[in-house]
């Protein structure tokens, strides 16, 4: 196995050494769709983890709060009920499966 470093080979990907892919290219989704994401992890939470649908209330309630005042996101708050859930969640669930997607969203 070759250690030379081929930098960037994948385009606007940034695919390169070490397995790191960037994401951001597609851009950032807009906070209807967000909160489209948080109710959807809450519906799962609810169905599949209902001693932690907490956390998915304080996401959802994070950006209804964003949409109300029209200031960004508490991300501290979001940061830490996204990670208690991926702790939780077991693998090749919805729930982890949204808490990824609300993770790469806001860059975390």
């Amino acid at each position: 196995m070759s250690t030379y470093n081929f930098g960037n080979t994948g385009g606007p990907a940034n695919f390169g050494d070490f397995g790191h892919i960037d994401m951001k290219y597609g851009g950032t989704p807009d906070l209807e769709t967000l909160m489209a994401v948080a109710d959807r992890l809450t519906a799962a939470l609810r169905a599949e983890y209902p001693g932690i649908i907490g956390y998915g209330e304080v996401i959802q309630a994070e950006l209804a709060l964003s949409a109300e005042d029209g200031l960004p996101p508490n991300r501290g708050r979001i940061r830490t009920a996204l990670e208690n859930i991926a702790i939780a969640a077991g693998a090749g669930t919805g729930s982890l499966d949204f808490t990824r997607q609300l993770t790469h969203a806001f860059d975390l």
